[in-house]
């Protein structure tokens, strides 16, 4: 065991700094720095932790404390000994809790990867960090903290049984099992959280295994590759805790699964956790914990970084309260037309390859499929947009028509031919290297760059790879067997240089968008409806001579996959055209990378936003803790930073005496009339001009013929006008009401629920 001298005991009071996570809590690292020597002395001395609960410890805890504290430097004593503090921390000591571990596992992990690597700045101060205000809010009795001989006795001996209990069972939503979702499976399972009968985990994601998932996903093996991630997580939970009551679903969570999500499951819940990486199902997430008044324990990584996000009801405002600005993204023209980074040509890479051999596929099965009911969908349509998708789907029925793979070879060379000579030709004869602008300026200065024309060689490995990758795609779209000397490169050198490439002419009078507000490329003079109608005369003669029941084979991007081609193609998309630009190009992983769109994921910083989501979790269900004891943090474990402050309370409007926030919901019951309804709207000051249901308008007082509907009920003008179908189980409909005071002032007022039932 250590033993401290007072001189080694004030060498360690002088630590040099620390690294501050919560400026709330400014002195507490120094209080947490003093109390873990003194632990060690208090190890040192009995041969033990001190004892959960025990008065007896933490006042020999303290007493050790305040005696090294004495005999400390004066700039380095902590002013004052909170004897509660030092009870918690004496009291918990010896366990070791999930959340914590998660946490600081995540912390310590990315040291480690700094210390090998080399790779951003290492954590070189002290870094204490605490959770007390997870402690439940209700003096924990000596006798809850003992040990009951389960695997969760050190969690109950900082908790105590009674939240234990609540843990077990808890019913938990949790919507996405990827990374962060592998992560809070494993959590819960370590914490037994819905650990029995009476707890339940429900977790639901319709995505399924791919290989790039493995880095990150731990609970995910190669032969999973393919499955369901929700299954396979659920499994895997299972075999860690095998008492965790759950059950995976592949529901998308959206308004077309609410059937399966419906009322009386998310009125049976406790707490809802999001486990997602995208914004939009973010907040479908957040407007049904509003609607249902649930908790919503939020939480995203992005490489190093994290943050979390606490949704209390009543209590913090809602996750939609606040928006991220919109990513930046690159103008259409430039991406078309001025490349000047290899991303930008990846970008229309991908969106080329999705063109070619995804959207258009498709259209033609749309179309061989129900002709009759596509052209009338199209001429409909009857615009420029419509116009030029039925342009490809007449090209590829057409002229572009494959039926042999040679046909596959001459479309991949004509397609060389057309992308990275012919277009650079026709850009360039439009605006040539000495071209101004309106201002006299240079046009082709910085960011663009002139462009100049490939000429094909099969000599050139990349041209030939290109190639070979589109033609084994374009013929797989067909359904055309691809032969053994598709991939002979001198076979497939021959095949391509058997092709008649027609010479280019730059037409004059062509119009390129330079500028996204820019309206004059638009070609006023093209009678759109005209050439619809003559697109689709030629479809249907090219139908004619189709075989019986033809169908294409559209083409889903799939990067994982090393032998399909697909990032053979993008790469070669992409680099050709960075060649045509003068842009350093990229290896196939790199391509990968951007062109997959893969979100970067780490899981140090997963473990690390889990972690502290859990120890909310302790908040959440131990109940009665306010919005000050709720922590939202932003994390960048590669500078190291940690910022953690209390959720933002909800906005609070007022009308006369009454308060509300987004958290509420005016609730009547009675199958009342929309004139009832406006009159119990008038009792509270409110003179309500508009009624609407979803996004139809039952009601509003500037049209004449709505004045018919006052004497009807709301639930059947709602079911008349807004078509809405309420489902057995449902009591009530929701309605939107715009009202306004005595002087005019429009007034936000909650949902409206009418139960009619």
């Amino acid at each position: 065991m250590l033993r401290y001298t007072i001189h080694f005991t004030i060498q360690l009071l002088c630590p040099g700094g620390f690294l501050l996570s919560d400026f709330s809590k400014y002195d507490r690292p120094a209080i947490i720095h003093l109390a873990l020597i003194a632990l060690d002395k208090f190890r040192a001395e009995v041969g033990r932790f001190p004892g959960a609960g025990s008065e007896e410890d933490a006042q020999k805890l303290i007493s050790i404390a305040t005696s090294i504290n004495e005999a400390a430097l004066d700039d380095t004593k902590v002013d004052k000994i909170e004897p509660k503090l030092f009870r918690q921390f004496a009291s918990g000591s010896g366990a070791i809790l999930n959340p914590m571990a998660a946490m600081f596992g995540g912390i310590v992990g990315q040291e480690a990867v700094k210390a090998c690597s080399g790779k951003f700045h290492p954590l070189f101060q002290f870094f204490y960090f605490d959770s007390l205000e997870s402690l439940p809010v209700y003096p924990l009795d000596p006798a809850d903290l003992k040990p009951r001989n389960s695997r969760y006795d050190a969690q109950i001996s900082v908790f105590g049984d009674k939240l234990q209990q609540k843990l077990q069972e808890a019913k938990v939503f949790m919507v996405g099992s990827g990374a962060l979702g592998c992560e809070f499976l494993k959590n819960f399972a370590l914490m037994g959280v819905s650990c029995n009968n009476k707890g339940k985990l429900t977790v639901t994601d319709d995505d399924v295994i791919e290989k790039s998932n493995l880095s990150r996903q731990f609970l995910f093996r190669d032969w999973n590759i393919g499955q369901p991630k929700s299954t396979v997580a659920a499994s895997a939970a299972k075999r860690i805790n095998p008492g965790l009551h759950v059950e995976a679903l592949q529901n998308l969570a959206c308004p077309e699964t609410e059937n399966v999500f419906n009322d009386s499951f998310w009125e049976n819940l406790d707490v809802v956790v999001n486990a997602l990486d995208n914004v939009n199902a973010r907040m479908y997430m957040d407007m049904r914990c509003l609607y249902f008044q649930k908790p919503l324990l939020e939480s995203g990584t992005l490489g190093a970084k994290c943050n979390t996000q606490m949704v209390i009801p009543h209590l913090t405002e809602n996750y939609g309260a606040s928006r991220d600005p919109p990513e930046k993204q690159a103008p259409m023209c430039t991406v078309h037309s001025f490349p000047h980074n290899i991303d930008h040509c990846l970008t229309w890479a991908r969106s080329e390859f999705e063109g070619l051999l995804e959207k258009t596929p498709n259209e033609v099965n749309s179309f061989l499929l129900k002709p009759s009911e596509y052209a009338a969908a199209m001429r409909k349509a009857g615009d420029a947009q419509a116009r030029d998708l039925l342009e490809h789907v007449a090209d590829c029925l057409d002229k572009e028509l494959c039926v042999e793979f040679q046909d596959c070879v001459a479309w991949a060379r004509l397609k060389f031919e057309d992308y990275f000579a012919n277009r650079v030709k026709q850009l360039t004869f439009t605006f040539p290297e000495d071209s101004s602008t309106s201002t006299g300026a240079p046009f082709w200065s910085a960011p663009k760059r002139f462009p100049r024309p490939l000429q094909f060689s099969a000599c050139d490995p990349s041209h030939l790879n290109f190639i070979m990758a589109a033609s084994i795609l374009r013929a797989e779209t067909f359904g055309i067997p691809i032969p053994d000397w598709a991939k002979n490169t001198m076979t497939l050198a021959n095949a391509v240089n058997s092709v008649i490439v027609p010479n280019f002419e730059p037409k004059k009078g062509v119009k390129i968008v330079t500028d996204e507000k820019s309206t004059n490329a638009t070609n006023t003079s093209i009678d759109d409806a005209a050439m619809i109608n003559d697109l689709l005369s030629k479809l249907e003669e090219c139908a004619k001579k189709l075989p019986s029941g033809f169908q294409m084979k559209a083409i889903q991007f799939e990067k994982d996959d090393d032998t399909n081609y697909h990032m053979d193609m993008i790469a070669g998309l992409a680099n050709m055209r960075a060649r045509n630009y003068s842009i350093p190009e990229v290896d196939k992983l790199k391509a990968k990378f951007i062109a997959g769109r893969i979100i970067p994921a780490i899981a140090t910083s997963t473990a690390m936003a889990t972690g502290l989501v859990c120890l909310e979790l302790y908040k959440v269900l131990g109940g009665n803790h306010k919005i000050e004891d709720y922590r939202n943090t932003f994390a960048n474990l590669a500078l190291p930073l940690f910022s953690m402050a209390e959720p933002v309370p909800p906005k609070m409007m007022k009308h006369q005496s009454m308060s509300w926030t987004v958290w509420d919901r005016w609730s009547i019951t009675g199958n009342l009339t929309i004139t009832e309804l406006l009159d119990w709207l008038k009792e509270k000051g409110l003179n309500a001009y508009s009624i609407s249901c979803g996004t139809s308008l039952l009601y509003n007082s500037m049209f004449p013929r709505h004045k018919e509907r006052l004497n009807k009920k709301v639930v059947d003008v709602a079911k008349e006008v807004a078509k809405v179908e309420v489902p057995a189980y449902r009591r009530h409909v929701d309605v939107v009401v715009a009202c306004e005071d005595d002087e005019g002032n429009d007034i936000d007022i909650p949902l409206v629920s009418i139960y009619f039932r």
